[in-house]
């Protein structure tokens, strides 16, 4: 059986490859129609709008975040980060991480990860003097990530532009490089990551399918894909006041710190036509991905999906 899921995860691509060409995907417009929050228009348009969404938010993309979440976002990611549970050594490729959130969290838990190597390393030499600790710790810390890196993709300049603000003001440098680049079609080579993540990026994605093909095109065998999304809450009572919350405070808060209205009330609607967590759990096993499930977050306001490349 274990010889055999190479094969099957080969005929998985292939058929998702032409279910794409047909446009008969789950969860998508079929044709060139799509949706843009609740209006209908074309693949180009809504690209177009999407841009112009996340140009406009770029600068207060953060504030925002911590405005509309009351900060639980950051709780959420790094849940993410935790379930990822990185070793010194991993290649991560973050798609959509524009600001950095996941990418200077990945850097951290790796630092932490290589922490505590040395720590014991040191301890299981007891005769060494007190320099030759001394030489051995700096040399390890000049190499706090193990070789590993982080590479952080996004489609949009403005983005990509605060995230790299924020990386020279908090300090990370080593193993994090930022590539301009579309997740329906990635600008790498195939098998080249451990790790595809993609938080709160998936729903703005015009074709889902094309960026779940291209994660998985881009993973290596034994890769891991993870996705963090706003999803579908299961508790009705919740389910409501979330609604009320969403469209009536959201937008509300967008025009107030931002200055934009519009952008907010399209993101509260993306959400509400994003697809349910086992319809996306269909799609990524559509893709090729094996052992998909995944982890409801606060009664599902959130989602993190997961799945291997075998």
């Amino acid at each position: 059986a274990a010889g055999l899921c190479p094969c099957r995860a080969v005929l998985a691509r292939r058929g998702g490859a032409l279910r794409a060409l047909c446009g008969s995907r789950r969860g998508l417009a079929a044709g060139p129609e799509t949706h843009f929050g609740f209006q209908t228009v074309t693949e180009a348009e809504r690209r177009e709008k999407i841009y112009q969404v996340f140009e406009s938010v770029a600068k207060k993309y953060d504030v925002m975040n911590d405005s509309m979440t009351l900060g639980i976002h950051r709780v959420w990611k790094d849940i993410l980060v935790h379930k990822m549970n990185p070793s010194p050594g991993t290649l991560l490729l973050d798609v959509a991480g524009g600001t950095g959130d996941i990418a200077f969290r990945f850097i951290n838990y790796v630092r932490s990860v290589r922490e505590r190597q040395l720590q014991r390393k040191l301890r299981h030499h007891q005769n060494l003097s007190w320099q030759e600790i001394a030489e051995s710790y700096q040399e390890d810390k000049s190499k706090s990530l193990g070789d590993s890196q982080v590479v952080v993709c996004d489609i949009n300049k403005e983005m990509l532009k605060v995230g790299k603000q924020k990386a020279q003001h908090l300090g990370y440098s080593e193993g994090l490089s930022w590539v301009l680049g579309n997740a329906e079609e990635l600008p790498f080579d195939d098998d080249k990551f451990d790790v595809y993540t993609i938080a709160f990026g998936i729903r703005n994605v015009t074709r889902i399918d094309l960026a779940l093909d291209e994660a998985y095109r881009v993973l290596k065998p034994g890769g891991r894909f993870l996705c963090l999304e706003f999803s579908h809450v299961s508790n009705p009572l919740l389910s409501r006041l979330y609604d009320l919350y969403s469209f009536q405070v959201i937008p509300v808060l967008g025009e107030v710190i931002a200055g934009d209205w519009k952008s907010y009330q399209y993101l509260v609607e993306s959400i509400r036509r994003f697809p349910p967590q086992e319809e996306l759990k269909a799609m990524i096993e559509d893709a090729g991905f094996f052992k998909v499930d995944y982890q409801n977050l606060n009664s599902g306001i959130v989602a993190i999906h997961s799945g291997f490349k075998l």
